[in-house]
């Protein structure tokens, strides 16, 4: 059987949540590691943009954006119905709020990390631009267990990769902050097996062309 290729970068989030999807969807994937100071040219020859992740589909498709890959692997199997199939609007409703994470909050993460690497003054404004995003999924954490629901759904795997990195800014801030359902979530992903199993450390690809196979049953 030929096994899809993935280029993925360990601690990026986007290549996270790919690696997440792919996890929960029971996939399997030829997992290629690098650093993005030295990118594959099989990776350049059919992603030129050079970003992670990429998946190379066995039928040669390529997607190289990290929700796409998302979609993609709930399309093959989702056995734990992380799509939400059976409800009318679901899955338009996860992308909605993923959009507004993707293209508003990033922005203001990045702001907030930045700040804190190099002692700007703005770092307090910069964390309560992040926090009216915070507010909303403990909002809905105090509803239901999860983001959407009481059942784990992509929204859950794409956000929690830029939760973690909002959670390392400030380690002792965030511990004490108003937000306790969001921190019982995130800790509920960290010291999962899933978690434990997508940031297992492989040799990097180009120093060692090991092949990894990834994915469940590995």
């Amino acid at each position: 059987m030929v096994l899809p290729v993935l280029y993925s970068l360990r601690n990026c989030p986007y290549a996270m949540r790919a690696r997440l999807a792919i996890y929960a969807s029971n996939q399997q994937v030829k997992l290629r590691d690098l650093v993005l100071s030295n990118k594959p040219a099989e990776m350049l020859m059919v992603s030129p943009k050079g970003t992670v992740p990429v998946l190379v589909t066995a039928d040669n498709e390529i997607i190289d954006e990290s929700l796409s890959i998302m979609l993609w692997a709930f399309s093959q199997t989702d056995p734990d119905d992380y799509v939400n199939k059976a409800t009318p609007n679901a899955l338009t409703e996860m992308l909605a709020v993923i959009a507004i994470f993707d293209n508003e909050f990033k922005g203001h993460l990045e702001k907030y990390r930045c700040s804190k690497r190099y002692h700007e003054p703005s770092l307090i404004a910069d964390r309560q631009q992040c926090e009216r995003y915070l507010a909303d999924l403990e909002s809905r954490l105090c509803q239901h267990s999860y983001l959407m629901s009481d059942q784990p759904s992509l929204t859950d795997l794409a956000l929690m990769p830029f939760i973690r990195q909002f959670a390392r800014v400030e380690r002792q801030w965030y511990l004490q902050s108003p937000y306790p359902k969001l921190r019982h979530w995130l800790n509920h992903y960290l010291q999962s097996r899933m978690f434990s199993k997508v940031m297992t450390q492989y040799p990097m690809w180009l120093d060692s062309k090991q092949e990894v196979v990834f994915g469940a049953n590995v």
